[in-house]
């Protein structure tokens, strides 16, 4: 099976505006406090860099690695953690930072495990969701973009390791 580059979803201009408006929001909502940012590696790498660039206020960050997909385009519902944080984060407000929610499976199960870590507040900022696909409804406080039922590639996005550098988010086209 073959990944190709289809129609583009969402521009650089429209990622960089809506990143910045994303900064914006949580900037005001954390105003008083200093949030620990936690990215789940690998996709969500870029859209973290561009929104910790964007925020005004103190904050930390550290990262989960997961796997769900094995590989292919949709998620295998089998959630399995290959990295965890770093830090404790019991009575920290902290902020998941994902790229992309779609099933919400791997989703719930990262915020059911960081909740039995007892922070003071958990709260969700993804860059896309994709209703369209849930099997399970997690609270998310902050979106990026709402998305159709496309597999989608680009701005950290990819297929076998590929097409994480593309500036936009595109419709990957599979070739069988």
């Amino acid at each position: 099976m073959a990944v190709r580059i289809g129609k583009i979803l969402i521009t650089e201009d429209d990622i960089k505006r809506r990143v910045a408006e994303l900064g914006e929001e949580i900037s005001r909502d954390y105003a008083d406090t200093t949030p620990v940012l936690v990215s789940v590696l690998k996709g969500g790498i870029i859209f973290l860099a561009d929104l910790v660039r964007e925020l005004k206020i103190l904050h930390e960050i550290d990262f989960m690695s997961v796997s769900s997909y094995n590989g292919g385009t949709e998620s295998s519902g089998v959630v399995r953690i290959l990295q965890d944080l770093s830090i404790n984060i019991e009575g920290e407000d902290v902020i998941i930072v994902e790229d992309i929610v779609d099933s919400g499976l791997t989703l719930d199960y990262i915020r059911s495990i960081l909740l039995a870590r007892h922070p003071k507040t958990l709260r969700i900022c993804t860059l896309l969701d994709k209703k369209p696909k849930r099997e399970i409804e997690v609270p998310i406080d902050y979106i990026g973009f709402e998305i159709p039922d496309e597999f989608v590639i680009g701005y950290g996005l990819d297929y076998e390791q590929k097409y994480r550098n593309l500036p936009y988010i595109a419709i990957g086209v599979v070739d069988d």
